[in-house]
């Protein structure tokens, strides 16, 4: 059962605006990262489903969270599927992320009241995505869409709560751009979590990127 409920989640990733998304199989690689990130300020955190087994390693990451990340959401990407979404909601998943929109896993998270984070690329499949309980909708690829695409999205629909994952860079004036077009947050990968940082384990490096990337969003959103 997810930790945090719907209202809380949803708060937890507009307060820092900044949703890490990471994969690795090994376990004990993950739990340091999320703690890691948690160290930085991020208090939601996106563990996708690429790998083999990777339910497994999520199962632990949560129960690692649980107990040395007290305030940390930690939800599932990736998901393309109902009984995808299924199998992480009953190991914990606070929240739901997919590259694409499936009505079956707005259901099966919307029964469990899970936030449902639906990938879109049109202004269709947001409004799709809205009539079936998304709250929150993902921009993606953002950098195939670019900012303009959020920007002309938020006019005729200023409800619009989005979030921009893809092409997204921990800097200035990358976040400045996806915030002024009016993004309601940021799902980040491969530029949290450098090469070189990963292979030596410097996790408070990590940190302090997650620092600076929230800390450039709430400023923006001032």
């Amino acid at each position: 059962m997810a930790r945090f409920d719907k209202l809380t989640v949803l708060n937890k990733i507009y307060a820092t605006g900044i949703v890490p998304v990471f994969y690795n199989s090994d376990v004990e690689v993950a739990k340091q990262v999320v703690k890691a990130c948690y160290e930085g300020g991020i208090r939601a955190f996106e563990f996708t489903n690429r790998g083999d087994f990777a339910h497994e390693v999520f199962a632990e990451v949560v129960k690692f969270a649980a107990k040395e990340c007290p305030e940390m959401a930690v939800g599932v990407g990736s998901v393309v599927d109902a009984p995808t979404a299924a199998l992480y909601i009953q190991m914990g998943a606070c929240f739901v992320v997919g590259p694409l929109f499936n009505p079956d896993v707005a259901k099966v998270c919307n029964r469990r009241l899970i936030p449902y984070t639906p990938g879109c690329g049109s202004i269709t499949e947001v409004g799709m995505a809205q009539e079936a309980g998304c709250d929150l909708c993902k921009v993606f690829p953002g950098d195939v869409l670019g900012p303009k695409f959020v920007k002309g999205l938020m006019a005729p629909m200023p409800w619009s709560k989005i979030m921009v994952t893809g092409g997204v860079e921990p800097t200035v004036e990358n976040l400045s751009s996806w915030f002024k077009a009016g993004a309601f947050a940021v799902g980040m990968g491969s530029c949290l979590f450098p090469k070189e940082l990963m292979a030596n384990k410097d996790w408070s490096a990590i940190s302090r990127i997650c620092s600076e990337a929230i800390a450039v969003a709430v400023s923006l959103r001032k």
